[in-house]
Order: C-alpha cells, then structure tokens, then sequence
C-alpha cells in the first residue's frame, strides 16, 4: 500500500488527498506500461503518446469525489477507470469514465457513450464541454453508491443511476459496472494526454447493517423471518399440487422451518437439521446481496428462482476438489461451466459476501467483490430438458450443517432494449 500523498505545491480543498507529490509516482501501480508509462513532469503527470498503459492508484476506493485537470492533443484517447480491478479490461471489469478529443478527425463516427465524460459503453455523456485541444480541463467525477455524476468545465454532462441500466447486453457485456469498490486510475491508448491536481476526497460508505442502499430492499429485516417460509418440495412437484394440496404442505413446511431457522441479533441462523430456507416471493430478474458464514467442513448454496445453485462451501467440505475451487460456482450445471473462475473466499469463519446477478438464463456472481462467475448460463437441474424457470423463489440451501446469513438485499430487474 502506498503512503497518503500530499502534494504541497498545489492548493488541495478541505477533505481532499492529493494523489500526486510532484515527484514521483508512490501509491501508482502502473499495468500493462507501455514504453515509458506515465512520466513525472513537475507538477503534471505525462502520458506520451509512446507511453502509457494503465496506472491505478494502490489503494482501492469505494464512494468518493475525484478531481483533476487534463490537457488533450489531437486525437487524444484515454480513460479514468473506476472501481477497477488490476486485472482485466477496466473498462469491462470496472467502469471507464472516457477521455477523448470529441473534436478529433478519427473520432467522427462514434456511438454518443463513447464520447468524452461518457461511462464508457454505457451512459453517454452531453457533448461541448470541451476546452481547445492544447488547453487545460477541469473535471470532477462522483461515484456515490450507485450514482455517477461527472462535471467538466463546470458543465454538468453525466448524472446517471447505474441502477437504471437494464439492458441484458449492457449488464453482461459490464460485469464491473455494479463493483462496490476498486482502484482509480489513467488509461492510455497510445496518445498524449497530460494531467495535473489529481486529487480524491472519500465519502462515507452507505452500507449498514441489514438496511438496504438505494434501489434494493431487505429480504431480511434483522429481526424475524417475516416474508421467508419452509420448503416445499421441487417447483417442478410443487406445480403439480393442488391449491388445497400446497396449503396444507406450506403450512407444515413453514412449522418446520421456524424449529429450526430464527433470527438472532441481527443473523438468520440455521440448526442444520431442518429444510431450506426460501422466501415467499418469487424473483424473475434480480440482483441479489448476501452474505454468509459457514464452519469447517460446512456446505451450502443460493438457489436461484427455486434452481440449484450457487455453491458455498469450504476447502475442507466433502465433494471440494483438490486443490479447493472455491465458492460461488454454478454447482449443477452439466453442459455449461460450473466451477468459479477465480478463488474469492475468505478464511472459514469469516464473512463472506454475494453479488449475485440473475438475468434471463445468464448469471454473474462476485464473491468478495471478485469474479467468479461471468455471464454463464444457469441450467434447470429439475427438469434438464428445459431452461431455468422464468421467476421463482431465492433459498438458502440447507445441507446438514450449521449455517449463517444476513444483509441479504435484491433489486428487481425490469429489461428493456438498451438505447443506442
């Protein structure tokens, strides 16, 4: 971790850091550097257009207010990566605030979101805020919550809901537009762009306790199980009963579940010796929080719309292979990838969190805020012959074990064509 830098030479308002100490580049990390990278230049950072790469900042940043200043040539092509990752394409694996010379002759045909300001790909920025190339920009860029609002020249240009953003393509073809935090930083394309007064004011985090962030509400109100209920059977079986049938099995099932599921000082706790646990909506498209606990040789899944599932589980569980693959997996998939694609866990007896994104077939799931699984499809394990179901009930699997669970949230999610 680099030391907090404050650069003495440039006025920093009240509540900032600044990022840059004239000098050197401590607390940068620069990936995938390109010739010289970025270069130190007084009180600007260069990016010569035989440089660059990207160059995050060490520490990773999750609500916060970046300010700087930026000087283009023409053509110039670069970026602000938010929330990112150092691996991957930030643009795709965080978000890109785009940096470009919207006047440039090789830039005339592009989409809108592609434009100066613009979350890359994803939100388009309003156009004519631009200084002439040669002269330097102010620009501010917010990232509260879910809320993205960039001002350059004092011009307003983006103020975007990420949460707004339905479109199926749009959220798989982004898996980090909805990470929670992550590195700030440059990235270049092979052309020279110069920045100066960088500097980054951090605000509070709105993650509490069971208490929801804006657009999500609580499947679990930290008190009791209200909107929960038992087991019953698999919802290929279940849609067979009769109403009657169902009533009387539902009953029996919640009985069951409240011997051995309870809410305790704030944690859904589980006995391990009952039925899962499931809510009493049903869910289509959703983007679901949780976070869980197991204990040594523990074993458990999400089931999503009533579907086994995505897998928790630890390295000394039965059935884990060696060496461990970790949790959030698609556990039953036959056809389609099944393991997680990178190990998120944390050690046994720690928190762990869910980011669990359900769209049509498709699933992503962040473990720990990495990757895991990306855009794979979610196969119906009842009824193989068929899709996943349209909507259906969220579990918490029970599998024999004790088991611990709160902060769990979902956010509906209504698709529509993206706008282009």
């Amino acid at each position: 971790m680099g030391a907090t830098l404050a650069f003495s030479a440039q006025a920093v308002e009240r509540g900032f850091t600044s990022l840059y100490d004239g000098k050197t580049l401590d607390g940068w990390r620069a990936v995938g550097k390109q010739g010289p990278g970025y270069v130190p230049m007084g009180d600007i950072i260069d990016c010569p257009a035989d440089g660059g790469g990207n160059l995050f900042t060490e520490k990773e940043y999750e609500n916060f207010v970046f300010r700087f200043e930026f000087k283009l040539s023409t053509n110039a092509n670069n970026g602000i990566g938010i929330r990112a990752p150092f691996q991957g394409d930030a643009a795709y694996m965080g978000m890109e605030i785009q940096v470009l010379d919207d006047g440039g002759p090789e830039y005339t045909k592009l989409r809108p979101e592609q434009y100066h300001g613009s979350v890359y790909d994803v939100a388009a920025a309003r156009r004519g805020s631009l200084k002439p190339v040669g002269q330097w920009n102010t620009e501010e860029i917010v990232a509260d919550w879910r809320h993205i609002k960039v001002t350059v020249n004092g011009k307003v240009i983006v103020d975007t809901n990420l949460n707004d953003v339905s479109d199926p393509k749009t959220l798989f073809k982004h898996p980090g537009m909805l990470r929670e935090r992550g590195h700030i930083g440059f990235l270049g394309h092979g052309t020279h762009v110069q920045f100066r007064n960088v500097r980054v004011k951090e605000l509070p985090s709105r993650a509490k306790e069971n208490k929801p962030q804006a657009g999500f509400k609580a499947l679990y109100n930290g008190k009791d199980l209200k909107g929960w209920k038992g087991l019953v059977e698999s919802p290929a079986k279940r849609a067979k009963m009769s109403p009657e049938d169902l009533k009387t099995a539902q009953a029996k099932a919640d009985e069951k579940m409240r011997a051995h599921w309870k809410s305790e000082k704030g944690i859904i706790e589980f006995d391990g010796k009952g039925d899962s646990l499931c809510t009493a909506k049903d869910y289509a498209d959703f983007e679901l929080f949780v976070d869980w606990k197991i204990l040594a040789k523990g074993d458990s899944g999400i089931y999503l719309r009533g579907s086994p599932q995505v897998q928790i589980w630890e390295a000394n569980s039965p059935g884990q292979k060696n060496p461990p693959v970790g949790s959030g997996g698609l556990y039953n998939n036959q056809k389609n990838p099944a393991d997680p694609i990178a190990f998120g866990d944390k050690p046994v007896g720690e928190w762990n969190h869910f980011r669990i994104l359900m769209v049509g077939e498709k699933v992503t799931v962040y473990l720990n805020d990495t990757l895991v699984v990306n855009n794979t499809t979610l196969e119906n394990y009842w009824e193989r012959n068929l899709p996943i179901y349209p909507s259906g009930q969220i579990e918490l699997q029970n599998h024999g074990n004790n088991l611990y669970f709160k902060n769990v949230y979902v956010r509906e999610i209504t698709a529509k064509p993206a706008q282009h």
